[in-house]
C-alpha cells in the first residue's frame, strides 16, 4: 500500500511539473515539398512533448475539408488568398495562426526556352482554383503579357483580361495535373510543390519566376475553436525555429523560403 500510494504521488507530481504533458496531433500537408519542410518541424516539436502525425494529400480541396471535419487538428499548405476563398466558398471555421514557408509560382515550358519566345495564340495551363488562378495571371501580368482590369486582380480570371497582345490562350486545370499537361500546351504556370515534385527548380528550369509576395506566404491553419490552444504555440514554435529555417535553405535552395 506504500509503495502504490508512493507511485500515485511521484506521478502527480510529475504532471503537475508539467513532464507528462505529451500529445498528439495530425497534422495535413500536400505531398511534397510541404509534407517535407512538416516532417522537419514535426521532429522540433517532438522535442516539446508535441507528436505530429503527418497526413499527406495529393490536392488542394481535402485538407481544409479534413480539417473543418475534425479529422485533422491543423494543415500547412496554403496561402491566404486561398485560404479566403476557401471560408468564403464553402463556410469554414477555419484560421491561420502562424505563417510557413513561401514557395514561388512560375511559368515552365517544354517548347519555349524563354518568355520571349513564346509565340502569338499560345496555349497556357493555369490552375483552376480561384486564388492560383488570379496568382497567375497577375504573374503574366507583371511581366507584360497581358492586362487585367482594374481591381479584379484578386479574383482573377481569364474573363477579366481587357489587354492580351499575344492573344493567349487558357486552359485552366487542377494545380496538381499541370505539370502532366506540359507536353500539350506552349507553357503552364505550376505551383513550387508540384514542381518540385516534378523534378524543376523554380530558379533554374522556369522562364518566369514570381517575386517573393507577402501574400502568398503560407500558413499553419486549425479550427477557430483551436487557435488558442497549448499545442497550436508549439507547433507554430516548432515550425519558427531555426532548425526548420535551416531545412527550407538546405533541401530547396533558391526554390522555397522562410516566412516568418
Amino acid at each position: 500500500m506504500k509503495t502504490f500510494r508512493f507511485v500515485a504521488s511521484l506521478l502527480t507530481l510529475v504532471v503537475s511539473l508539467g513532464v507528462a504533458e505529451a500529445e498528439t496531433i495530425k497534422v495535413g500537408a500536400t505531398t511534397g515539398p510541404h509534407a517535407e519542410v512538416l516532417e522537419a518541424a514535426a521532429k522540433v516539436a517532438a522535442r516539446d512533448g508535441l507528436t505530429v502525425q503527418i497526413v499527406e494529400f495529393n490536392d488542394y480541396i481535402q485538407p481544409n475539408a479534413a480539417l473543418a471535419a475534425g479529422d485533422l487538428q491543423a494543415n500547412s499548405y496554403q496561402h491566404p488568398p486561398f485560404l479566403k476563398a476557401q471560408i468564403e466558398a464553402r463556410g469554414y471555421d477555419i484560421v491561420p495562426v502562424g505563417r510557413t514557408v513561401l514557395f514561388p509560382i512560375a511559368v515552365y515550358s517544354r517548347k519555349h526556352k524563354r518568355l520571349e519566345d513564346l509565340p502569338k495564340g499560345s496555349l497556357i495551363s493555369i490552375g483552376s482554383d480561384p486564388a492560383n488562378e488570379a496568382r497567375s495571371l497577375i504573374l503574366l501580368q507583371e511581366a507584360g503579357l497581358l492586362t487585367l482590369r482594374p481591381g479584379s486582380e484578386a479574383r482573377a480570371t481569364p474573363l477579366d483580361i481587357v489587354d492580351n497582345p499575344k492573344g493567349l490562350r487558357f486552359r485552366e486545370l487542377e494545380a496538381a495535373q499541370l505539370v502532366h499537361a506540359l507536353d500539350d500546351v506552349d507553357a503552364s504556370v505550376i505551383n513550387a510543390n508540384y514542381a518540385l515534385l516534378a523534378g524543376f527548380n523554380p530558379q533554374r528550369d522556369s522562364i518566369l519566376l514570381e517575386k517573393p509576395q507577402s501574400q502568398y506566404v503560407c500558413e499553419i491553419v486549425v479550427r477557430a475553436r483551436d487557435r488558442d490552444a497549448p499545442w497550436v504555440k508549439k507547433l507554430v514554435a516548432a515550425y519558427q525555429s531555426p532548425d526548420v529555417k535551416a531545412f527550407i535553405e538546405k533541401r530547396f535552395p533558391g526554390a522555397g523560403f522562410a516566412g516568418w
